[in-house]
């Protein structure tokens, strides 16, 4: 009869056995070089994972390829998995500080991580090993402008510069961060309407002041306009106060002692950016007239790409029931905000937007039909310093004093801003 303890004995000798072939059978055997190739083909062929796996294994048996262990923490990094790139980054630079690759890949981890304070001080410790490196200077200046050190950022890269005055991304960022700190507007914008019958052409000009701040940004306007052969002026302000993080509003309040303007028009809006780069918002205006007419509005936008589309609904309650008029907007954006191409349509009737095509004796009429298609260019100088703008549109409405005829408003707007510190 078999003891209990040669059993026992056997039993362990056979799970140690099973153990060991286990563990060679999860032990990189192959050539690491080829592997590696292979991987970096899956990783740039949509099939990360598989790539991952494969580095992973050839660490195995090869855990200082360094190589390999950089190019997994980027596919780590480019999956989001900061922690993780930010891990693998470390162990590589704990053996070999000199690699400036991977500084430089680490620090990018940590600003795309958005951790700027880790990726600044990243940046100081790789300069004292690459001194005045033009490519870790450029992120170092990232992580300040990132710190909302803006004007320090732009002192690093003049050093880039002042290295390599052709360095054309390095020239492109100093103009950006030039802009960034130019937190003071003035701009013109001047706009004239022909009507095909019934009025004369009518102008309208805005003198504006804009001044940004930690807070957001607040805009104060002149607005003179000649229509029915009378001059008038209202004085305004905007104001775009910051909330939170992906939250924001607009307030509104202007003043007139004109009857081509509201003698008071105030709204207020906010604004709640949503995932997968949608927006919406929520609000409403006031035009007070010999009565007062609210308007309620809100919108939907979404960022795709360089494309953005909006939908923006005017919802006035009156006498004769509920108008309801909207505007959809697309812009393609080029370098920047100041620079796109744009187009709007509308249907109905709004105060809010139709406001210089009547009078104060007919304000309360917002039953009134109307289409309108708009067309606009927008474009800056090289230094982003000056913006001009350019818009084209046509209006097809109805009649306030004889519903069910209409006429054609041809509209055309130029506008000018010149940003300075």
């Amino acid at each position: 009869m078999i003891s209990k303890k040669v059993i026992k004995l056997t039993f362990i000798v056979t799970f140690l056995y099973v153990f060991q072939m286990f563990g060679q059978q999860n032990i990189f055997k192959g050539d690491p070089d080829k592997s590696f190739e292979n991987a970096r083909k899956m990783a740039f062929n949509q099939q990360r994972k598989q790539a991952q796996d494969t580095l992973q294994f050839i660490l195995t048996k090869y855990p200082d390829y360094q190589d390999v262990r950089s190019f997994l923490a980027t596919t780590y990094s480019w999956d989001g998995d900061y922690i993780k790139a930010r891990k693998e980054f470390a162990a590589i630079l704990n053996k070999d500080s000199k690699r400036k690759d991977t500084w430089i890949a680490a620090i990018k981890n940590e600003l795309w991580g958005d951790t700027p304070y880790i990726a600044l001080e990243m940046s100081n410790k790789a300069l004292e090993i690459f001194t005045a490196d033009s490519e870790i200077l450029f992120l170092k200046a990232k992580a300040q402008e990132k710190t909302s050190n803006t004007q320090e950022a732009l002192g690093t890269i003049q050093l880039v510069l002042n290295k390599n005055p052709a360095d054309q991304n390095a020239i492109d960022y100093k103009i950006n961060l030039n802009n960034l700190l130019s937190q003071n507007t003035i701009g013109i914008n001047s706009s004239v309407d022909f009507y095909s019958k019934t009025f004369d052409p009518m102008q309208y000009h805005t003198l504006k002041y804009a001044r940004q701040t930690k807070y957001g940004s607040i805009i104060a306007k002149v607005n003179f306009n000649r229509r029915f052969n009378e001059n008038g002026m209202q004085y305004e302000v905007d104001m775009y106060p910051k909330i939170s993080k992906g939250l924001y509003a607009y307030a509104n309040l202007g003043f007139s002692n004109s009857f081509l303007f509201p003698d008071i028009r105030y709204g207020a809006e906010l604004y709640k950016s949503l995932p997968k780069s949608f927006e919406v918002s929520l609000g409403f205006r006031s035009l007070k007239y010999t009565t007062t007419t609210n308007i309620y509005t809100g919108s939907i936008g979404w960022y795709k790409g360089n494309s953005y589309f909006s939908f923006r609904p005017y919802l006035t309650p009156g006498d004769k029931g509920m108008s309801k008029s909207g505007t959809f907007t697309y812009r393609y954006y080029g370098s920047d905000a100041d620079n796109y191409i744009g187009i709007s349509t509308g249907i109905g009737f709004s105060p809010e937007n139709n406001q210089y095509n009547i009078s104060g004796t007919i304000a309360p009429i917002i039953n009134l039909k109307s289409q309108k298609i708009n067309l606009s260019y927008y474009f800056s100088s090289d230094n982003k310093q000056n913006a001009w703008g350019t818009q084209f549109g046509l209006t097809h409405q109805e009649m306030s004093f004889d519903q069910g005829n209409y006429f054609w408003i041809y509209s055309l707007s130029l506008i000018w801003d010149l940003k300075f510190k």
